[in-house]
């Protein structure tokens, strides 16, 4: 029972998590969906990834926010391929969601109550 309940609370936990490691993927540099994928399935320890068609439509939507932004370069092998990256506003967002929400996590507060 604690192992399904795990599986079902791990999922919506990534799900959750989308927003978050497509900007640190991007605030390392530009990147084509293929690459973000690989970027999260890499720092995440293969923990986390996601399919292109859910990259596609986050990055369209954060596209309409004006929170990311693409250029055309020529692909390896075929057509050109949409580079993405975050705008200054999508820097200053993830900024201050780091400092809001993911540098609490490593408070000497917090870390006594994970080994407690």
């Amino acid at each position: 029972m604690v192992e399904e309940l795990l599986s079902i609370w791990e999922e919506t936990y990534k799900k959750g998590q989308l927003t978050f490691w497509m900007f640190i993927a991007l605030k390392h540099g530009e990147k084509y969906v293929d690459e973000i994928r690989s970027f999260i399935q890499e720092f995440s320890e293969q923990t986390i990834s996601y399919d292109e068609q859910s990259l596609y439509r986050s990055l369209r939507k954060f596209q309409h926010l004006d929170i990311v932004e693409f250029v055309l370069k020529p692909g390896a092998s075929g057509p050109e391929r949409k580079y993405y990256r975050l705008t200054s506003s999508g820097e200053q967002l993830l900024e201050k969601f780091i400092e809001r929400n993911i540098l609490l996590l490593h408070s000497s507060k917090i870390s006594n109550l994970l080994k407690s």
